[in-house]
C-alpha cells in the first residue's frame, strides 16, 4: 500500500516538472499558442494604422467600397388602350373600369380629328330654358362671343368660340376662366370624325380582369399597349 502511495505522489511530481518547464520549453514561446485560437479563419491581419472593417448588426462585417447591392426590381405595370371610341363608348368604358376595377387608373382622352379644330362651350343645359339663362350669365360677365346649339348632339350647349389648335382653345379657355366662366370646358369640334381614347394603369395582376371587362363593353375594338 505504502508502495502504491508513493507511486502516485511521483508521478504527480513528474506531471508538475513537466507542466513547469523543468524538461525544458519550445524554441517559440507562441507555438503553444496557436492551438488555443478561436475561429483563426475570420482573423485579419491589417496594415499599421489601418481599421478593422466595420461590423453589421448581425455582427458580419459590412459590405466594402466599392460593392454594389443587388439591384431591386420595380413591379410591372400594366398599360393597355383603346383608340377611335365613340363618345358613348368611350364614357361607358371609362366609368366602368373605374367603378369596378379598384386600383385601376383609367384616362379618358379626345382626340382631334384632322380639320376638325378645337372649341370651347358651356356643356348642354337640360332644357333651352336653362341655356336661355346660362347665355343670360355669360352676358353679364362680358362674354358676347357665345351662341346656343339648338340642335344635334350638342343641343342647348353654348359654343364659345372654335379654334384652329388645341393651344388656341387652352389659351382662350384660360381667358374666360379669368372672367368667371367657371363651367367653360375645351375640347375637339364635335364632328362626323370625332373619337376618343381610353388608357388604364396598374397593376399587372389586373391586366386579365380590365381586358375580360373591356371586352364585354367594346368587343370589336383591339385592345393594344399604351405607346
Amino acid at each position: 500500500m505504502k508502495a502504491l502511495v508513493f507511486l502516485l505522489v511521483f508521478v504527480n511530481l513528474l506531471f508538475y516538472a513537466f507542466t513547469a518547464g523543468y524538461f525544458g520549453r519550445p524554441g517559440n514561446p507562441d507555438a503553444g499558442r496557436v492551438e488555443q485560437q478561436l475561429a483563426a479563419e475570420r482573423v485579419r491581419i491589417v496594415a499599421r494604422g489601418d481599421q478593422p472593417p466595420p461590423k453589421g448588426r448581425n455582427g458580419s462585417a459590412d459590405k466594402q467600397p466599392g460593392e454594389t447591392a443587388p439591384a431591386r426590381s420595380e413591379p410591372e405595370e400594366m398599360c393597355l388602350s383603346w383608340e377611335r371610341l365613340p363618345a358613348a363608348e368611350a364614357d361607358q368604358l371609362a366609368s366602368t373600369l373605374a367603378e369596378k376595377l379598384v386600383g385601376v387608373r383609367v384616362e379618358r382622352r379626345a382626340v382631334a380629328s384632322e380639320g376638325s379644330g378645337w372649341w370651347v362651350f358651356v356643356p348642354p343645359q337640360a332644357s333651352k330654358a336653362e341655356a336661355d339663362k346660362k347665355a343670360g350669365e355669360l352676358k353679364e360677365l362680358g362674354i358676347k362671343d357665345y351662341f346656343v346649339i339648338q340642335e344635334g348632339p350638342n343641343r342647348f350647349a353654348i359654343s364659345l368660340g372654335v379654334l384652329s389648335t388645341e393651344k388656341g382653345g387652352l389659351d382662350l379657355l384660360a381667358e374666360l376662366k379669368a372672367k368667371g366662366v367657371k363651367s367653360a370646358k375645351a375640347g375637339p369640334r364635335p364632328g362626323k370624325d370625332s373619337h376618343f381614347t381610353v388608357q388604364a394603369r396598374g397593376p399587372l395582376a389586373r391586366q386579365a380582369d380590365v381586358q375580360d371587362l373591356a371586352a364585354g363593353i367594346v368587343p370589336k375594338v383591339p385592345v393594344q399597349a399604351c405607346k
